[in-house]
């Protein structure tokens, strides 16, 4: 019996192991094209959100190892109409699983931390909107997203979604009414 043992849950396939798996691989210059110039935008995006540079590589390869097997099953890399937009927004969305599951899978609760947060460390702040934003549906997540952390505007987060100005205005105003409760501990007083 090892003496490490990984269960299959927790194990993670990386873009070099499962191109390692694959018989033949013909990576097309298309795909090479938009990893060359998109991998640093998605690393980017992914950061701001995880916070982690480990988790940032691992939602890099998960998007473009996605972007892959989608490009050998049909020709998405060239109906791509914006792929900077659609790269961002798989990053945010593959990020946001990664803080998910990382919530998910703690089974240990520490009971010596402070019954009150730090209100002056504000990388306790970050950890606690990572968390609050977790917890949010995947659009309203994703548009705060876009909204705050990738500084995009309501007219351009409008565009890149495909839905009106006006939703954007009322799903930010929401998720920041809801973060602004969820995070109220942490706002001075």
């Amino acid at each position: 019996m090892p003496s490490l043992v990984v269960k299959s849950s927790n194990w993670r396939r990386t873009l070099q192991s499962a191109l390692a798996e694959e018989r033949v691989i013909a990576i097309p210059g298309e795909f090479d094209r938009i990893f060359r110039a998109h991998h640093g935008l998605v690393f980017r995006t992914a950061y701001r959100i995880t916070g982690n540079a480990a988790d940032a590589e691992d939602v890099s390869q998960t998007v473009f190892l996605r972007l892959f097997r989608r490009s050998a099953q049909s020709d998405v890399l060239e109906n791509l109409e914006n792929e900077e937009s659609y790269l961002r927004r798989a990053a945010i969305n593959a990020a946001l699983d990664v803080i998910r599951l990382r919530q998910s899978d703690r089974t240990v609760e520490l009971p010596d931390l402070p019954a009150e947060p730090a209100h002056d460390d504000p990388r306790e702040l970050r950890q606690a909107l990572r968390r609050a934003l977790a917890q949010l549906k995947p659009q309203p997540a994703e548009i705060f997203a876009l909204r705050f952390l990738e500084g995009f505007s309501n007219p351009q987060i409008a565009g890149m979604l495909g839905i009106s100005r006006v939703l954007v205005a009322v799903i930010v105003h929401r998720t920041r009414q809801q973060l602004r409760q969820q995070l109220g501990a942490y706002r001075s007083v």
